[in-house]
């Protein structure tokens, strides 16, 4: 099937996404898409503990959605992602990929050897000795550890890629502001802030949804799933109670705190870079009046993300409930546009 377009496929702490295009010229189409529902404690923290049964969803994923390929390229993120900017020596591809380990060894928090390594240039260096880029480091046994698990699917991967470039390769606007776009899942959220799509910062971090509704089920002393239905359909709105938009407000105030801080850094940091605007994605996202109160915490616009923005044609989805699939889909459009790139 030489020339199809590998699927992007993201595999989340609650479900599993995919999603197929088709490139004609510049354009990109929308040709199929799917998710299916993972079980509690399969992915946890963008890792996959169980591969048994992250197989057996992929495979129930692929039966039902009739796809046209099954070359996948897969988004990875995990709270050790470090991406840090930083020059390294201006060398051809293979060369560079051999040498980087020893360049970079001493500017890592992880073990080099336990490491899955790679660069991405900010500029076209021509003949300088040195190129700026982004330096980015991955553990080693979470990457494999999901390639395995599609693999024995009976997929193949052809690429890995960072669910935050993806991210950005789906969402951002391009244009003159400082842009962060945030995606909060289940366990994890993805943060890139950008400048007309050169990163800036690209950070995992450990908290999401599911903290937010223990959060608010301990200061309210009720049942998990009555504390995911009052975040659910009421949010930062409250039910009516006075403790109950207090409860949600506390629940946020975590990630709040670290969105602010990264802001903070980059305005405060060599680039002195300041963030004006937020486009927010994911299913924990929709949460009733969180955008409302990120855009008062942080005082900056705050909109939600379009990931099919890119794409020009999704009339095949519609009838099968595309739009509200779009919410929780930049990564996994995003890893199928870079694969028609």
């Amino acid at each position: 099937m030489a020339g199809v377009t590998p699927i992007g496929l993201d595999i989340g702490t609650s479900s599993i996404r995919a999603v197929e295009v088709r490139r004609a010229k510049d354009d990109y189409s929308l040709s199929n898409f799917g998710q299916v529902p993972l079980p509690p404690g399969a992915v946890h923290g963008g890792v996959v503990q169980d591969q048994v049964m992250v197989t057996s969803a992929l495979k129930q994923l692929w039966a039902a959605c009739k796809f046209g390929t099954k070359n996948v390229n897969i988004g990875v993120t995990n709270p050790q992602l470090v991406v840090r900017e930083m020059s390294v020596s201006n060398l051809p591809g293979k060369e560079m990929r051999q040498a980087l380990p020893f360049q970079v060894k001493d500017a890592l928090p992880l073990a080099v050897e336990r490491s899955l390594l790679d660069f991405y240039p900010l500029e076209d260096p021509g003949d300088n000795p040195t190129v700026r880029g982004l330096l980015i480091a991955m553990p080693k046994e979470a990457v494999m550890s999901a390639v395995d698990a599609v693999e024995k699917a009976g997929l193949h991967v052809k690429s890995v890629d960072l669910a935050s470039f993806a991210l950005l390769r789906a969402a951002s606007r391009l244009d003159a502001q400082v842009e962060a776009i945030v995606d909060i899942g289940l366990d994890v959220t993805s943060v890139v802030v950008h400048a007309d799509g050169e990163p800036l910062i690209v950070r995992t971090v450990p908290r999401g949804g599911q903290e937010i509704t223990d959060s608010i089920a301990s200061r309210l002393g009720i049942p998990l799933p009555e504390a995911e239905e009052l975040k659910c359909r009421y949010g930062l709105h409250g039910d009516g109670r006075e403790d109950g938009a207090q409860a949600a407000e506390e629940a946020v105030r975590p990630l709040v705190s670290e969105l602010r801080s990264s802001f903070t850094y980059l305005a405060s940091g060599e680039r002195q870079k300041q963030v004006t605007r937020l486009a927010l994605c994911g299913g924990s996202a929709l949460m009733p009046g969180l955008a409302e109160h990120l855009q008062n915490e942080l005082r900056i616009t705050v909109m939600y993300a379009d990931g099919a923005s890119r794409l020009r044609d999704t009339r095949k989805g519609r009838e099968r409930g595309f739009d509200s699939f779009v919410p929780s889909a930049a990564v996994s459009i995003g890893l199928t546009l870079g694969a028609a790139a």
